[in-house]
């Protein structure tokens, strides 16, 4: 079947060919309808899109004029009326409770880590959708948790570091499941007796759990079993016993591994993380979102020159203590990122060749493919259990523009046939406008909210071009000591609370950066659970098996109470721009250091999605350092220089020359790495350099500060020339 044409509208081949042969025959939907449907959601809401759009550039417009008018007295009382006569500061809204029903335990009721990774890639998106279990050893043998030992055994196994992680795993088990009398790390067996647990000593004595409910099941013999199920804060931990296994047969209980339920829920991102500039790169994507719906997603890849076959995971299923069946979720509850309002995508354009919002063709798509989901409550590999299709959407504007995607998904169940409010919203407060009235924003999506989160690059980055024209901002590391960021972040839980989340929808907060930084992980990200949040980004399996700890230290629905009598966080200074004030004068140091550590991130990132359509990457900073870098930590650092070239506190001659200095390193950094194209080759500057070029020079006219524009150019101009 080719292109298909309707009424207004053209469809791409790639497009009617994907759906028509591989989606559709999945669900109870006819053909002739759904592309009518389509085609009429389509043209309904892409007029109200761009309505949307035009306005965030009027708002940008008044507040940059604003600012240029009061640059020399400026005065918060008569900015924040300014902001509220123009309409960028809504009205109160009466205080409500979401209602949000038919919402998996995953999201409502248990508190843990998220992952979020690009669903372009079939392995990584396989990985995260079974990282709800980790194997405790695993992640603390191969992190620097744990110190570094030169006692290796065998097949490069390392003893001496093997035995710190299993007295570093005896120690969690003494904390979070402790014995009545004794320690973990003195146990010669387990038994299970009745509906307790037993632990059995050296000298015969036994003692069981501090408190026994938190055991729940087991496998195997009750005299003998194989594996212990525990659990605390709702989360489950399994003590797998094999006195014959490589670790087992030296561990005194014969403890072979201890696996952690880790990822709860997983963010597949049609966004920030991925490179999709076009109809192949979006088939790709959306071809593996029915993958993990209908569980047939698999990928095949070499290891150490092996052959290995990658695939979803299987339920788990235990004797319960009551001789019961025990069942487990054995993968992440997915949840599916789609892109914001801004792009358009060839995929779909009318009589004019005019592309159509991507927005609106990820919704309907995601929903249709998340449909598949709901066909059969039996699936062996289903990902909700409450009937409901999750979709976080990105860098909304205010409560208008969360109304505008609450209307454009009643339309899609309705036009699907799906019960009203089965697709659930995700609100990510990463935009000043939603911060500012992030209130109203959950009002509009009060039926079907379950998520909002905080993501300090977005936002920093939209808090400069949104003050771009307000004065020189600090450098980045003074701007997370200014008011308006742990205002920023505190609001952000109480505001959740007010409305009722607590108990039906995640509060999250951040990325942690630095994925091979975990010792540095588990001492600072336990202040995302103490603020309240029930979730927590992090950037691979074994950082959501170690953060999940975490959640056993703190019962973050217990400290809801006590967040919600704590004094409350004032609005008023989330207007505090973060400026610096004339007694602040950089030396030519900082500003060569803070240029140079901002370009880094920029070319080592821009060089691999414009070249090699890679979304989201670990970056070495200018020390080394690997952060991970998507469009979020982009919009920021490309935003923060064109707000320094604006107020002169460096110049483009200056920026010019530290980015060929720069491209230079990253280069040198990326010489073995396979296809890579290298930033100045020849002397010829590249594609990639271009666009970093552009979006440092161009920030203050890219709409909002988004960087999507210039890497999509670039990016299918690469794509172009390879297919020359």
């Amino acid at each position: 079947m080719g292109a298909l044409a309707l009424k207004r509208l053209f469809f791409d081949e790639s497009l009617t060919n994907f759906l028509n042969e591989e989606v559709l025959p999945e669900l109870d939907l006819e053909k002739e309808k759904f592309w009518l449907d389509f085609e009429a959601i389509i043209q309904e809401f892409s007029t109200v899109n761009s309505e949307l759009i035009l306005k965030r550039k009027k708002l940008q417009e008044q507040i940059n004029n604003w600012h240029v008018k009061n640059a020399d007295s400026f005065n918060k009382d008569e900015y924040k009326k300014f902001l509220q006569d123009i309409g960028y500061i809504c009205k109160d809204v009466p205080d409500f409770k979401i209602s949000t029903s038919f919402v998996d335990p995953e999201i409502s009721t248990i508190a843990g880590p998220q992952l979020v990774v690009p669903i372009s890639n079939p392995r990584f998106a396989i990985n995260a959708a079974n990282a709800r279990w980790r194997s405790l050893y695993d992640a603390l043998y191969g992190s620097d948790i744990i110190k570094n030992s030169s006692e290796i055994h065998g097949e490069g196994y390392d003893k001496s570091r093997g035995k710190q992680v299993i007295k570093y795993c005896r120690e969690i088990l003494d904390k979070v499941f402790p014995l009545s009398e004794g320690s973990h790390s003195e146990v010669s067996s387990y038994v299970v007796y009745y509906q307790h647990l037993l632990a059995f000593f050296p000298d015969g004595k036994s003692s069981g759990l501090k408190d026994p409910t938190q055991f729940v099941a087991f496998d195997g013999f009750r005299e003998d079993p194989k594996a212990i199920v525990l659990k605390n804060n709702s989360l489950h931990i399994e003590i797998n016993i094999d006195p014959t296994g490589k670790i087992g047969q030296d561990d005194l209980a014969g403890v072979e591994d201890i696996l952690v339920e880790s990822a709860l829920t997983t963010i597949m991102d049609f966004e920030d993380s991925v490179s999709a500039v076009d109809s192949e790169d979006k088939i790709n994507i959306y071809r593996n979102w029915l993958g993990l719906m209908n569980g047939d997603i698999q990928t095949k890849f070499q290891k150490n020159g092996k052959d290995f076959l990658r695939e979803l995971n299987k339920e788990k299923s235990f004797n319960g203590k009551y001789e019961d069946i025990y069942k487990i979720k054995s993968r992440s509850l997915l949840m599916a990122r789609n892109v914001g309002l801004l792009m358009t995508t060839d995929l779909v354009t009318d009589e004019n060749g005019k592309q159509v919002p991507e927005g609106i063709v990820d919704a309907v798509l995601t929903a249709l493919i998340g449909a598949i989901d709901l066909t059969d409550s039996n699936r062996p590999y289903a990902n909700s259990t409450e009937g409901s299709i999750y979709i976080v959407k990105p860098k909304m504007h205010g409560p208008e523009e969360v109304s505008f995607t609450c209307n454009l998904f009643d339309r899609i169940e309705n036009k699907l046939m799906l019960p009203k409010n089965t697709l659930k919203l995700g609100i990510m407060d990463e935009e000043r406008r939603t911060t500012i009235n992030l209130k109203a924003c959950i009002y509009e999506a009060r039926e079907r909210l379950v998520f909002i989160n905080t993501g300090f690059l977005d936002r920093t980055g939209d808090e400069i071009h949104t003050s771009m024209y307000a004065g020189a901002f600090y450098p980045k590391n003074k701007i997370k000591e200014m008011p308006w960021l742990p205002a920023y972040e505190n609001l952000n839980v109480e505001v959740g609370l007010s409305c009722g989340l607590s108990g039906k929808a995640q509060i999250g907060k951040g990325m942690w950066a630095m994925p091979d930084e975990m010792k540095r992980m588990m001492s600072e990200k336990i202040a995302h659970p103490l603020s309240g949040a029930t979730t927590s980004w992090v950037p691979s399996p074994t950082a959501a098996a170690l953060h999940s700890l975490h959640y056993h230290f703190v019962d973050v629905f217990e400290l809801h109470k006590s967040v919600s009598l704590r004094k409350k966080t004032s609005p008023e200074d989330l207007l505090a721009v973060p400026i610096m004030n004339n007694k602040m004068v950089l030396s030519p140091h900082e500003i060569e250091r803070e240029l140079e550590n901002n370009i880094q991130g920029i070319l080592g990132y821009v060089v691999r999605w414009v070249g090699q359509g890679v979304g989201c990457s670990k970056v070495p900073d200018i020390n080394n350092v690997s952060l991970m870098e998507d469009r979020a930590t982009l919009r920021i650092s490309s935003q923060h220089i064109s707000n320094w070239l604006h107020h002169q506190v460096c110049s483009k001659e200056q920026v010019t020359k530290m980015m060929i200095k720069v491209a230079l390193i990253v280069d040198q950094q990326n010489e073995n790495t396979k296809d890579y194209n290298f930033l100045l080759p020849d002397d010829v500057l590249s594609p990639a350099f271009q666009a970093a070029q552009e979006l440092i020079f161009q920030g203050r006219e890219q709409p909002n500060g988004y960087t999507e524009p210039i890497l999509h150019h670039y990016r299918k101009e690469v794509k172009k020339n390879l297919l020359k």
